[in-house]
């Protein structure tokens, strides 16, 4: 992987660059696609790269349970596998121990609020708690596969092992993704447990990349890994985090770029990411992990951030939620189905070029397959296309004005 930076944000830490990959280039800031199982829900690949999208993520933890990564490895990766030509990425799996263990049966995401008091968190280990998926110790994760109940444990290195077979151009240490209601010694304790982590990810990576290089008659292209930020809200974790990580390397082999993990609170969010971003070494890519909503990608170029992913585009499309340029609009409203002109009047995805507003209704109050289709061509093109719209912003000189007029349209 190569990154190349082509002009800086003047008064920020954002920029316009470019990632040369295995499998093509991303021109960043970009949007990446997230492709779970290794498919973006109710769209195939030639309607993805329709949209504009450069790159897709797939899920280490729901590959690794179905159908299993060394059948994935077996049919030549990830892009291989699901007929998708361009850069691929993974993740290391850490959000779904968050989600199975701390979070389960809680309403805690990417996005919360800090000040709800229903999301504090009880003690790990504590067997009087209510069930969970999944526990941590100190030198990986024990959980129950939300398909068949079967335990499984991941530990830094067997995510890399993982990763490795599902062969995406781009991986990710493991991590301990906490939330921001979690207390501060939790926080320093999953800390350094996500440090000692990302060293032996790393170490774990560079012994497969070897043993991959000696096995191969010609050279094969190695994949990158990214090393993850946490800390949670507290600045000096957030700060002492991007130096360790940064600094992290084994045999004098660092990250090929950053991850910035974590659940956040929403109005922590834009302080967090530009704490991590001043430390982290300007020559490498960050990404912004789980983080998609128009006015967060505003704020995350602003301070620093190449790469986003987000289910929202697919699962509000799913729901009947669409983006446009002034909000939302829930497509199933009364007032749509009469309503004969496309979702937006100037877009140029498949679904606007060639539907009403009222078919796209007519679908959703019928149940019909094709809703969810066409309403995530439309929502995936919204995102990637506005990150595009950004980019080209920072190139000419012009992100404030853009950025200023989008959100004025989008609140009004």
């Amino acid at each position: 992987m190569y990154f190349k930076i082509e002009k800086k944000l003047k008064g920020g830490l954002g920029r316009a660059g470019i990632i040369k990959t295995a499998h093509g280039e991303i021109h960043t800031p970009a949007f990446v696609a997230v492709g779970t199982k290794a498919t973006v829900k109710s769209l195939n690949p030639e309607q993805v790269r329709e949209t504009g999208t450069e790159i897709v993520l797939g899920n280490t933890y729901h590959l690794y349970l179905q159908p299993g990564d060394e059948i994935v490895r077996d049919a030549g990766g990830i892009g291989r596998f699901m007929n998708w030509p361009g850069p691929t990425m993974t993740d290391s799996g850490g959000f779904q121990v968050f989600s199975l263990g701390a979070a389960y049966g809680k309403d805690i995401s990417k996005i919360t609020k800090v000040t709800d008091p229903s999301l504090l968190i009880p003690e790990r280990f504590d067997d009087s708690d209510a069930p969970r998926l999944a526990k941590i110790g100190q030198d990986g994760v024990s959980f129950k596969s939300h398909l068949d109940g079967s335990i499984h444990y991941i530990t830094p290195e067997k995510s890399i092992q993982i990763q490795h077979n599902l062969g995406a151009d781009i991986i990710f240490a493991f991590d301990e993704c906490t939330s921001p209601a979690e207390d501060l010694k939790y926080q320093e304790e999953a800390l350094e447990r996500t440090h000692r982590w990302a060293e032996r990810s790393l170490e774990e990576h560079l012994k497969l990349e070897n043993q991959k290089q000696a096995r191969s008659q010609i050279p094969v292209s190695p994949q990158a890994l990214f090393g993850i930020v946490q800390g949670g809200r507290e600045e000096s974790l957030r700060k002492k985090s991007a130096k360790i990580i940064a600094e992290t390397n084994v045999n004098g082999q660092y990250f090929d770029g950053f991850g910035i993990g974590g659940s956040f609170a929403k109005e922590d969010m834009s302080t967090a990411v530009k704490w991590v971003s001043g430390i982290l070494p300007e020559d490498k890519p960050r990404h912004l992990l789980g983080i998609g909503e128009p006015e967060d990608l505003f704020m995350g170029v602003e301070n620093g951030v190449d790469l986003f992913d987000c289910v929202l585009p697919t699962r509000l499309g799913r729901n009947g939620t669409l983006y446009t340029k002034s909000g939302k609009i829930i497509i199933m409203n009364t007032r749509f189905r009469d309503d004969f002109s496309p979702v937006e009047k100037d877009c140029g995805c498949y679904t606007c070029k060639n539907y009403t507003r009222s078919y796209i209704a007519h679908l959703f109050h019928g149940k019909e397959m094709l809703a969810g289709t066409l309403a995530s061509i439309h929502n995936l093109y919204f995102i990637v296309n506005l990150v595009k719209n950004i980019r080209q912003s920072i190139l000419d000189g012009k992100f404030q004005e853009f950025k200023e007029y989008f959100m004025k349209e989008y609140t009004s």
